[in-house]
């Protein structure tokens, strides 16, 4: 069965990095473009980045321009999100999802959703 899994949250100081990933194990993830996702303790979910099945197109919310960067290796069947210059207020749960089609999807309207992956950026 396709599932999706994160890693790679945890605790960071403001100003430090991580660098999520998500994978499906078992699975390719050649066909799939890849969203981030992130919800924080009382707000809705909003998406952060996206990568296009090829992996050369890319598209981020104005928070993550400059500071987070979305890759795809299809070698490895992995997306990872590289968050550096973290802030208190990116701390939330972050979800991977994954959109059947080359491109990434113009609403939050994905196939399949990972569990998702805290981050906690605090001093």
């Amino acid at each position: 069965q396709f599932q999706l899994v994160e890693s790679g949250g945890g605790l960071v100081q403001p100003g430090g990095s991580l660098r999520l990933s998500c994978t499906a194990p078992g699975f390719t993830l050649q066909r799939y473009a890849i969203g981030w996702f992130r919800q924080a303790p009382g707000k809705e979910r909003e998406g952060v980045s996206c990568i296009n099945s090829i992996g050369y197109s890319t598209n981020y919310t104005d928070s993550a321009k400059g500071r987070f960067t979305i890759t795809k290796d299809n070698t490895k069947n992995t997306a990872y999100l590289q968050m550096n210059k973290l802030k208190p207020e990116d701390t939330a749960i972050y979800y991977c999802a994954a959109f059947v089609g080359r491109d990434c999807p113009a609403s939050d309207d994905y196939d399949y959703w990972g569990q998702g992956t805290q981050v906690t950026v605090s001093s």
